[in-house]
């Protein structure tokens, strides 16, 4: 497990990261160079909202099963995040008003310490919030825990000036902060 904070705000611009390889956003440029309209839109590791089944469920599933919310090291490492209804927003703009061959980031909340997120479920579930290094978080969150310390601040102001888009929902900390997140039913994959 590598904890990483460079510091490296991620933007439309930038290129993609060579430790994560976006072949999609390969495909997609390959179908571009055909003559077909494509353009690609990046969301964050968690899109939350009604419904969310992703990254966050499966750290509220870890913290109920073992009994703390734990987070890496100083869990000051950033998660962007969009609810989904502003991720949905979002590709029927991109499908209006992108232009040919464009990136877009669906990011809404540029930077949420994953240290807040911990926080958000230790409270709901009433269990300790617990500061794990970053080889113990691998053994803790399971397959995830390669992705749980990464830090990766993201920026969608390109998206937002170009589209027009600005989202308007809840941000993740307040969303999550919902008991639909914390109900009977289980996280699924």
């Amino acid at each position: 497990m590598l904890v990483q904070r460079k510091g490296l705000l991620a933007t439309e611009g930038n290129a993609t990261n060579p430790t994560f390889p976006r072949k999609s956003e390969d495909a997609v440029l390959a179908i571009a160079a055909r003559g077909v309209r494509v353009s690609v839109v990046r969301l964050p590791p968690s899109v939350h909202g009604d419904g969310d089944h992703g990254f966050v469920p499966q750290v509220i599933r870890i913290a109920r099963e073992k009994g703390v919310s734990a987070y890496v090291a100083d869990g000051l490492n950033r998660w962007p995040a969009v609810h989904r209804l502003e991720a949905a927003r979002l590709y029927r703009l991109a499908l209006e008003k992108g232009t040919e061959g464009a990136t877009y980031h669906g990011v809404a909340d540029e930077s949420v310490p994953f240290r807040d997120i911990s926080g958000v479920i230790g409270r709901r579930l009433n269990v300790p919030v617990v500061s794990e290094s970053a080889a113990e978080s691998v053994n803790h969150f399971g397959w995830i825990g390669h992705f749980v310390g990464i830090d990766c601040p993201a920026s969608s102001a390109e998206t937002q000036e170009r589209l027009g888009w600005h989202p308007r929902h809840s941000g993740l900390i307040a969303d999550l902060d919902n008991m639909r997140y914390f109900g009977t039913q289980k996280a699924t994959a």
